[in-house]
């Protein structure tokens, strides 16, 4: 019996002095001396941006930026001059900023500034989007961008554009970092990021599922709208996969697999009657709702698939695919493998609930986040691939 109680006194000492070393571990205090103090907003460098460009993404980063405790907007550049020398907070709804948008690009860029946040038109305009990005690096300025999708993959940009801008980026110091717009997260870091659990990935396809009736934008590059007999500018695989395709081989060389060749697939689908959304009509026998994939082949399949389903309102193309988390506007990743994959995202405006404003947003300040990991880079054009994570430093904040 003694021997019991000793035993039972001798447990709970026991405890309670692991309980006492835990506690004192607690109170020892974080970190070590020698060791990288964790950064904090309050005292990290805050980064001077030029916005050029208030269209839909546009207007929304000026909206976040302009109490951002990271970054410090100090001029914007527009293009209609209806727009120029207009307070820059009234041209995005908001009260008065006391910072006006100006069409002059060289007194704007004359301006102390870290980097440009380039928000230019599309792809189709080629020139105009290499001569601003060109314009802005010789006057001082990185620059982080969504108008060239095509520069999300340097590496599998044509020379021509690509070289051009990084003779431009070594003639200066500067970087250039573009990210896509549809939006090009849920196409590069959100798949790789996933791949980069598997112990074994057999193939990869991205899905975008999203209902165009909100989107004021340009449907023309699509065809939605148009006539079934329409050949759209995107129905062209080789437009298709400059402009929306270069993920593609991203994906494979962070895999380190080699892809025998790049096709498309191209579906439209005509509505038997006519479809009003907020922003206009579609005629009957018109194409209201569109669907491709771009493909690379590894080993005789296509293993890596990017898939758009877009469609105007939810009465169109209803046998085609569909969310399962909601059953429009999400993205999803779906990776057969060891484990297999499926990962579904979707993106809603705070106010609104409206994904295509939630989605362009999203895009616009993946670009911005990007800043200071870009200013901190060697000269030179950048992918997803050469950038550290960008969480949003700064970013937990009330309203």
């Amino acid at each position: 019996m003694l021997d019991s109680l000793k035993s039972w006194k001798t447990r709970v000492l026991d405890q309670q002095a692991k309980l006492l070393g835990f506690l004192l571990l607690l109170k020892s205090g974080r970190g070590y001396r020698g060791g990288r103090e964790a950064p904090r907003a309050d005292a990290g460098r805050r980064y001077k941006v030029i916005v050029w460009g208030t269209g839909f993404v546009g207007k929304q980063i000026i909206r976040q930026l302009r109490d951002h405790p990271r970054f410090e907007l100090v001029g914007v550049i527009v293009h209609a001059a209806d727009k120029d020398g207009q307070d820059v907070g009234e041209l995005c709804g908001l009260p008065p900023m006391g910072l006006r948008a100006s069409r002059d690009a060289r007194a704007v860029l004359a301006r102390e500034a870290d980097a440009v946040a380039y928000f230019g038109p599309t792809a189709e305009h080629l020139a105009e989007n290499l001569a601003n990005m060109t314009l802005a690096m010789r006057m001082g300025k990185h620059v982080v961008s969504t108008a060239m999708t095509p520069l999300v993959y340097p590496a599998a940009c044509p020379t021509a554009v690509a070289g051009t801008l990084q003779e431009v980026c070594l003639a200066t110091g500067k970087a250039c970092f573009t990210t896509g717009i549809d939006p090009g997260f849920a196409n590069d870091l959100v798949p790789m990021t996933l791949m980069g659990v598997c112990g074994r990935v057999e193939r990869v396809r991205v899905q975008e599922i999203l209902d165009y009736a909100s989107y004021a934008g340009d449907y023309a590059p699509m065809g939605l709208g148009r006539p079934m007999e329409h050949r759209a500018m995107l129905e062209n695989p080789e437009v298709l996969i400059y402009g929306w395709g270069h993920t593609v081989p991203m994906m494979a060389d962070a895999l380190g697999a080699e892809l025998e060749k790049i096709d498309t697939v191209w579906e439209k689908w005509a509505t038997p009657v006519e479809i009003r959304y907020p922003h206009g009509v579609i005629p009957a026998g018109c194409c209201a709702a569109i669907r491709f994939e771009i493909r690379g082949w590894v080993k005789g399949e296509p293993r890596i698939v990017l898939e758009h389903c877009n469609r105007v309102t939810q009465a169109a193309a209803p046998d085609w695919p569909r969310g399962k988390m909601y059953p429009h506007d999400v993205y999803r990743v779906i990776i057969e493998g060891e484990p297999c994959i499926e990962q579904e995202m979707a993106l809603r405006d705070r106010a609104t609930g409206d994904p295509n404003r939630a989605g362009c947003l999203a895009t616009g300040m993946r670009a911005v986040h990007a800043i200071p990991a870009v200013c901190a880079a060697k000269p030179g054009l950048l992918s997803p691939l050469d950038l550290p994570l960008l969480p949003g430093f700064g970013n937990l904040r009330a309203r």
